[in-house]
């Protein structure tokens, strides 16, 4: 029979430690260069004339081709793009910034996954949903896991400027006299109780 001590538990812990910062680095990191690389690859006609169909069907942007060719369309949203991927590698030096553009990613992963149900992303010959076109749907799938490590980025990015904050001396949000911080632990508690 083995029995763990303090002493063997230790250095397990520490390597659960360093596998989830190295972890997180890979989720922060990787997010801010599949954007950016998404967004380089807009200033390119292949890239315009790909994601034409995607935006063409969608209410939420195709009103935009009714002033902006398809070109334009795609090099601004190519600047809007590596403007979100560098906010969010700004993390170690402004975490605000890297909030923001977390905060940005996240719209856009949402928008994104909108076009899963205005663009023909279904595969007929299978029968429609659940089955995903080849083309369209497998490729707007992805989305839904850059959409979490957005939302995971947001969340520690806030985290940090809290942290920071407190660093720095500087009070927290309140409202009507409330720190929503302390509100929100002590309602949890209320809920798990």
């Amino acid at each position: 029979m083995t029995y763990t001590t303090e002493a063997t538990a230790r250095p397990r812990e520490d390597v659960a430690l360093r596998i989830t910062e190295i972890g997180s680095r890979v989720i922060r990191y990787g997010l801010a260069l599949v954007i950016g690389w998404i967004g380089l690859m807009k200033f390119t006609g292949y890239e315009a004339q790909g994601i034409q169909p995607l935006v063409a069907h969608s209410p939420l942007m195709g009103w935009l081709y009714n002033f902006l060719t398809v070109r334009q369309f795609s090099d601004a949203l190519g600047i809007v793009e590596v403007g979100i991927a560098i906010l969010i590698a700004l993390r170690p030096w402004w975490p605000k910034a890297s909030a923001i553009g977390s905060a940005a990613a996240v719209l856009m992963f949402l928008t994104t996954l909108s076009f899963l149900f205005s663009t023909p992303g279904w595969e007929p010959s299978l029968g429609g949903f659940p089955a995903l076109s080849a083309g369209v749907g497998q490729f707007l799938l992805k989305d839904l896991v850059l959409l979490g490590a957005a939302t995971w980025s947001l969340g520690e990015a806030l985290s940090a400027r809290r942290a920071d904050q407190e660093l720095r001396g500087v009070r927290p949000v309140t409202i009507r006299g409330k720190d929503m911080a302390e509100a929100s632990a002590r309602e949890s508690k209320e809920h798990t109780a």
